[in-house]
């Protein structure tokens, strides 16, 4: 992550760790396809001042959503945070699937996005391929960097911190089969961690110990080999990756997957063209008004426009 502000990131200081940017992930016949869920495969086409949409259950596509915006200055976005459902891990795939969707059809009306990206593993895996069939957009998804991660690691011992939801997901189960290269995979599926990012957002606070506690389990040694690469595959995690970085037993590299995700949205509508200042909104389907706190810190990513919207009801969608 750059030490430096930009009109979409906020100020930081620089913070000495190794962050790698996962590259991108190449299709395999034997497992799943990583790019089906960063993206379909698409000729690369050129738009200008494009309109985006960033999705996720809560707070944590903020860190998707600053790569991209660093991608595509040029673009008018629009971040949509599900928080009436947060967290999402805790819904029956039915209903999620029910609700994104719908959710889905109403913000593209609203917005006319020309591309939408799901800033969040869980709807990834499990809602992409219907909002695909039933919307003619591009969709850029998220996916547990574990083939990156394997490839970088030097002890061979990879961590992957997620949801518990996301661990326990085939479809992550099978991306280690798959890309683990002879790495000794450890899946750590946290409670708490998402939520404490979105506290520590909102101005809440959030202590090092309850940090340091979701986190122990990634760290794992093993004789003379320990851990020295994490996958950070909830988009939540980054938003704390300064406090991850200081808390953690012994220096590693944390892998996130936001710059690929960035690098995806380019390839499908191009590198951006003359920047004619762009906006950037917000909207939280719960209607609940955002703390002065996480106001402020959302117009540090350059989200300076809150949308005010009619609250989105959980109970219009049913399994």
């Amino acid at each position: 992550m750059a030490s430096g502000g930009t009109a979409h990131g906020p100020e930081r200081d620089a913070v000495p760790l190794r962050l790698i940017e996962a590259p991108g992930l190449a299709p395999s016949p034997h497992a799943p396809d990583p790019r089906s869920l960063l993206g379909p495969l698409l000729m690369p086409r050129s738009i200008g001042s494009p309109t985006l949409l960033v999705f996720d259950s809560g707070l944590g596509g903020l860190t998707v959503y600053r790569e991209v915006a660093r991608a595509r200055p040029d673009a008018r976005f629009v971040y949509a945070a599900d928080d009436a459902l947060f967290p999402y891990g805790a819904l029956a795939e039915p209903v999620l699937i029910a609700r994104v969707v719908s959710l889905m059809e109403r913000l593209t009306d609203a917005y006319a996005p020309d591309l939408v990206v799901i800033a969040c593993n869980t709807a990834s895996t499990i809602v992409l391929p219907s909002l695909r069939a039933r919307l003619p957009l591009p969709f850029v998804g998220t996916v547990p960097a574990i083939k990156p991660a394997c490839a970088a690691s030097r002890s061979k011992r990879v961590s992957v911190l997620g949801t518990k939801a996301t661990v326990e997901r085939e479809y992550t189960r099978a991306l280690i089969r798959e890309y683990a290269a002879g790495c000794a995979v450890t899946l750590v599926g946290s409670p708490r961690l998402a939520a404490l990012a979105e506290a520590a957002l909102a101005g809440e606070p959030v202590t090092d110990a309850a940090i340091a506690a979701e986190i122990a389990p990634c760290f794992v040694a093993d004789g003379a080999a320990r851990t020295d690469t994490i996958v950070l595959a909830c988009t939540h995690y980054p938003l704390l990756l300064d406090r991850l970085a200081r808390l953690a037993p012994w220096p590693v590299a944390f892998i996130d997957p936001a710059p690929a995700i960035a690098r995806r949205v380019v390839e499908l509508i191009g590198k951006p063209g003359r920047h004619d200042g762009a906006t950037a909104r917000a909207l939280f389907t719960s209607g609940r008004p955002p703390s002065a706190a996480l106001v402020a810190t959302l117009g540090r990513y350059g989200l300076s426009e809150i949308v005010a919207p009619e609250r989105f009801d959980s109970s219009e969608v049913s399994a």
